[in-house]
């Protein structure tokens, strides 16, 4: 392992942790072990690092941290704990407790709504401070899951009085009129991403009958046009998908007393060839605009299962490639 050779040890207060710490099957500790080039042995409660000084002393830190997270009484993931490796790899360790002081409110079931990544949470502060804020990345990156999450509580605490989705209904394929149903049920298809967040967070129920009441409204985006939003927590999904007149038609719908949250990934943008984006023009457009923010999530906030990371990298990949040979 080098001349640097070095050992550090690690208490587990509780030998009960040490299940939450090593993961199923021991996998966090393999993926700790071939991270950093380390051998991690366990003896009566205490972890053993062996490897070279740096690595060892990168470990050390980890499961101190790691420790710290478990002792709040938090559950780890196995993708909790390999972006948590990549954080201290990049010398941000000290950043993990903090995604643990952040609970945005908590599902029907009692579960905390959380930031993940520190992406994550420079998103949820953003929309804390600004009118409207602009979330831009890959999917699984949690943009329209955490901005429902500030709606919800911003809701209950009175903030606003009411929530307001919104998607544009590109037709994808089919046009709407041929499709079976009432105009609710040509446009629920579209919206149904938004619909199950909401359960999620909510319970079915509760959303139903504030939906019923009118305090929840999810509609396609050309419901919008002729209206004014105040008093609204409005978010605005899949704004790739818009054109400029339907960005800036959004936009200048904001009323008195209202936020709006703008989500989108611009590289899966399916407006027809010759239609440009408007989420790329209000880049350029708004970008020094007080009390407007645009927060850049990649993979790295990427919090499904890991192979969606890799999916994500496969693409951009394949597009820089195909953008070279000009294709």
């Amino acid at each position: 392992m080098g001349k640097n050779l070095a050992e550090a040890r690690v208490t587990v207060d509780d030998i009960n942790s040490l299940a939450f710490l090593f993961g199923n099957r021991d996998e966090n500790i393999r993926f700790i072990e071939e991270a950093f080039k380390v051998r991690v042995l366990t003896r009566d409660g205490n972890i053993t690092i062996l490897g070279d000084a740096d690595n060892v002393e990168s470990v050390q830190k980890l499961f101190n941290q790691l420790m710290e997270v478990i002792r709040g009484g938090n559950q780890l993931t196995s993708a909790d704990v390999k972006y948590f490796a990549g954080l201290v790899k990049d010398g941000e360790g000290e950043k993990i407790t903090d995604l643990y002081d952040d609970v945005i409110c908590y599902t029907h079931r009692g579960k905390p709504i959380k930031p993940k990544t520190i992406g994550q949470k420079l998103y949820v502060q953003a929309i804390k401070r600004n009118d409207v804020v602009f979330g831009i990345g890959p999917a699984g990156t949690g943009k329209t899951y955490l901005a429902m999450a500030m709606a919800v509580t911003a809701f209950k605490e009175k903030e606003v009085n009411r929530i307001i989705l919104t998607r544009p209904a590109v037709e994808a394929g089919e046009k709407l009129g041929f499709l079976p149903g009432d105009l609710q049920d040509k446009v629920d298809p579209y919206l149904r991403p938004l619909y199950d967040a909401l359960y999620d967070i909510l319970g079915v129920e509760s959303f139903r009958r504030l939906m019923e009441r009118g305090l929840i409204e999810v509609a396609p985006l050309a419901y919008m046009r002729g209206r004014t939003l105040d008093d609204s927590f409005i978010i605005l999904d899949e704004a790739q998908n818009t054109t400029s007149e339907q960005m800036k038609m959004f936009l200048t719908r904001l009323g008195f007393g209202s936020k709006a949250v703008v989500t989108g990934d611009i590289t899966q943008i399916d407006l027809p060839k010759g239609v440009f984006s408007g989420l790329e023009e209000v880049k350029q457009v708004l970008q020094d605009v007080k009390g407007v923010e645009f927060i850049f999530l990649d993979d790295k906030d990427v919090v499904r299962h890991e192979v969606v990371q890799r999916i994500i990298k496969a693409y951009e990949k394949f597009e820089e490639k195909r953008q070279q040979c000009g294709e």
